[in-house]
């Protein structure tokens, strides 16, 4: 069983800037982070498996994603933010593989943290 802590959600105008931190409680092969805004799906931002990262076009050149291998803490800066990016986000980590892109290819979930980003 992996747990996963995020924290770093918040609210900020656009162009601004948020960091986005998910502790998990131990080491998976993939970790993810999906967010879901209201009647929408979840929907695959970024991930990193093995030092190899993946990014939704929205999102390339304005997020990064990192992995602290020694904390089992994965981060998402989020740079240049948009009011389009107002979401929940969720972490997620997978011990199987599959799409990175695709929410049914990973196994554990955090609760969440929102990210409003107004105009």
């Amino acid at each position: 069983q992996v747990q996963l802590v995020e924290s770093g959600g918040g609210s900020v105008q656009a162009g601004g800037s948020l960091r986005l931190s998910c502790a998990a409680s131990a080491f998976t092969n993939r970790l993810g982070w999906f967010r879901q805004a209201p009647g929408k799906e979840r929907e695959g931002v970024a991930a990193v498996n093995f030092g190899t990262t993946y990014y939704t076009d929205s999102v390339k050149g304005r997020f990064t994603i990192s992995l602290d291998n020694a904390k089992n803490t994965v981060y998402l800066q989020m740079n240049s933010l948009k009011p389009e990016d107002t979401a929940m986000y969720y972490c997620a980590a997978s011990t199987f593989g599959g799409r990175w892109s695709n929410p049914t290819t990973y196994n554990y979930w955090g609760q969440g943290t929102q990210v409003t980003v107004s105009s």
